[in-house]
């Protein structure tokens, strides 16, 4: 995943002609086009008017590599909209499932065995057990962004100092919190679609986490629900939160003339 923020020059915008605005407006829509209509399998990008100081639009791409990726927001700085553009912000993520629970069966079970933890024959059933996972969980490893109206995306670290570090807790301790946390999450599986993402070593947060929905005051109730959890009391630091309202990309004209 590929979260940018963006700030639109309105000034610059306003001082060009008619005719150009429409040019420049014509070839964003047309390559904006193209992007969501990427054909390698589950890629998608989608726009939003982001909401507040922190930029005018969200653009946020799935692809199936980082070089995919790449070639996406390379695209768009080929285009003259791209000069109107400054980026205030970007966020690189991959998907991934939290699989404490699983993985503390598995590595259980391996023990039980008297395998040895990081042998070959540890290794070989840990692959096994992940391929089989990533096979049931295709759905969730491969998302989709929903049709959904309102997207909220901020990114967060799990608490590694100062006088509580979450990696050096238990894998017991952390499949009882996160399984805590993520009984929250599905009393509001109905009106929030969720995407979590990691990127320890690929950004500056440790994962990214983009919430969906038809009704924005829904992100607010959940997110202050999770704040009273052991997980988030205690253990989570939180980014920025940047929140948009889905424009379609043939909308991106009235957007541009303020008519939407």
């Amino acid at each position: 995943m590929l979260h940018q923020i963006f700030r639109f020059n309105w000034k610059a915008w306003r001082a060009l002609s008619p005719a150009e605005q429409e040019r420049i407006g014509s070839g964003a829509v047309k390559k904006l086009q193209d992007l969501a209509a990427d054909p390698s399998e589950n890629s998608q990008t989608v726009l939003f008017s982001q909401l507040g100081h922190k930029g005018d639009l969200m653009l946020i791409h799935l692809r199936n590599s980082v070089e995919e990726l790449n070639r996406a927001e390379l695209h768009l700085a080929q285009t003259d909209f791209h000069d109107f553009l400054d980026q205030t912000y970007s966020y690189l993520s991959v998907v991934e499932l939290g699989l404490y629970e699983s993985s503390s069966k598995t590595y259980s079970g391996l023990v039980a065995r008297d395998i040895q933890p990081h042998s070959p024959e540890w290794n070989s059933a840990i692959k096994e057990t992940l391929d089989r996972q990533a096979a049931a969980m295709s759905t969730r490893l491969r998302p989709s962004i929903p049709e959904t109206t309102y997207a909220c995306f901020y990114p967060m670290d799990r608490k590694r100092g100062e006088e509580v570090n979450w990696y050096l807790e238990s894998m017991a301790d952390r499949q009882r919190m996160m399984h805590e946390h993520g009984m929250i999450g599905r009393r509001y599986a109905d009106d929030v679609r969720q995407i979590i993402s990691g990127s320890i070593g690929w950004d500056d947060w440790e994962w990214g986490v983009d919430l969906f929905a038809n009704d924005p005051v829904v992100f607010k109730r959940l997110i202050y629900e999770m704040r009273f959890d052991e997980v988030s009391a205690k253990y989570a630091l939180f980014g920025s939160f940047y929140i948009g309202v889905r424009l379609q990309v043939d909308r991106l004209s009235h957007w541009l003339s303020g008519t939407i």
